[in-house]
């Protein structure tokens, strides 16, 4: 009798630990993504589709669902519990239309949330500086799309690890913020004073107020993770297998990956 119990027990703990092995497995394949398209009046750039599509497939590549929406009402605490990361894709000017959608955003990213921005997010909500902050810079100018030889800063992170001591990349344009938050790790950066100006005589470094002009970082922000690149101008940059590793990079890390 007490052996067939012990064997019961055994059985029933074998069952539990495939259980909970099994109730790990799908809790980590339901990560999920929110790609926030949304732009408000002013420029609009036409590679948000592309950047979007890019997302979906990483996710379908890599174990983590995609949504993807330009609807603000989609910000309500209970709707962004079930999402890992956020990303702000080319978002740009006013994004959001009340209060209670702002609010939303800063109790994801308060109770532990990913917040991704792709190229002009940074040019989003130019009038609320805990936008500035979470991004980690509010954008400022840019010199005319050119070559960008870029400097790996950090090449620990994964969105950075699988480069080399420079990155040459495509045309595209080079970003420059100025309200830098004071904890962001710079990732990649540019020397401006090797770019061409818009206008003839325009001194770069002068208008950028820094040499090396940071064009991806991360940090931790108010208990969330929070990670950018101002790369991706062209919607063919989202099809770029190096561009595309630099965001999975950064999303993964946003989602808690060291």
């Amino acid at each position: 009798m007490i052996v067939n119990m012990n064997k019961r027990l055994a059985g029933l703990l074998t069952v539990f630990v495939a259980f909970c092995v099994l109730a790990g497995i799908c809790q980590a394949a339901e990560q999920k993504v929110l790609v926030y398209t949304k732009f408000g009046k002013g420029f609009v750039h036409d590679c948000v589709k592309a950047c979007a599509d890019a997302v979906v497939e990483l996710g379908r590549e890599n174990g983590f669902t995609v949504d993807v929406s330009d609807d603000p009402v989609k910000f309500t605490d209970d709707n962004l519990k079930q999402y890992s990361v956020l990303v702000f894709d080319n978002t740009n000017n006013e994004i959001f239309d009340t209060e209670e959608q702002k609010a939303a955003l800063q109790k994801y990213v308060r109770a532990g949330g990913g917040f991704v921005g792709i190229h002009s997010a940074s040019g989003g909500m130019r009038k609320w500086p805990w936008y500035w902050a979470l991004i980690g810079g509010k954008f400022k100018m840019h010199p005319p799309s050119q070559p960008l030889n870029i400097t790996i800063v950090d090449r620990n992170h994964p969105s950075t690890s699988f480069l080399g001591d420079t990155w040459q990349w495509q045309k595209d344009e080079c970003y420059v913020h100025n309200e830098m938050g004071k904890n962001v790790k710079v990732l990649l950066s540019v020397d401006i004073s090797t770019l061409k100006p818009a206008k003839e005589g325009q001194d770069l470094v002068a208008m950028a107020g820094v040499k090396m002009v940071p064009v991806a970082w991360c940090q931790n922000f108010e208990g969330g993770r929070q990670w950018f690149t101002a790369l991706g101008h062209d919607p063919k940059h989202y099809s770029d297998p190096t561009l595309r590793k630099h965001i999975l990079g950064g999303i993964q890390w946003a989602m808690g990956a060291k």
